[in-house]
């Protein structure tokens, strides 16, 4: 296991929770994800065969601040996009708040890239 693994589990619980909020169609793939399915299946064996969902970045400038969390999805068409902007970014602020107890709110942003 490598020093990234609990950053990458992270970034998937978070993945995971945004894709669950309603109206959200999916996170926007990156080039990496455009570029998986060219790969040979061997590629993605460096990362334990798990693919790091790219709409999610997750840094944090310094160990005393909060976490930055910046998503970029696509929602559906049929709803508001701002409340789709919200609700993911409320699931997420609560997802870290019951990870990581004690710690101050994340600076979450949420982008919606598209609508399908």
């Amino acid at each position: 296991m490598t020093d990234r693994a609990p950053h990458t589990t992270l970034i998937e619980e978070i993945g995971a929770t945004v894709e669950a909020v309603p109206g959200v169609a999916f996170l926007r793939p990156g080039l990496g994800g455009r570029l998986r399915s060219a790969l040979p299946h061997s590629a993605s064996a460096a990362n334990g065969g798990r693919a790091v969902p790219s709409g999610v970045r997750l840094s944090r400038p310094d160990e005393a601040g909060p976490w930055q969390v910046d998503i970029h999805v696509v929602a559906r068409g049929h709803v508001r996009t701002l409340d789709v902007a919200r609700d993911v970014a409320r699931a997420v602020e609560v997802r870290l708040a019951g990870r990581l107890p004690g710690r101050q709110a994340p600076k979450v942003t949420v982008t919606v890239t598209g609508l399908v």
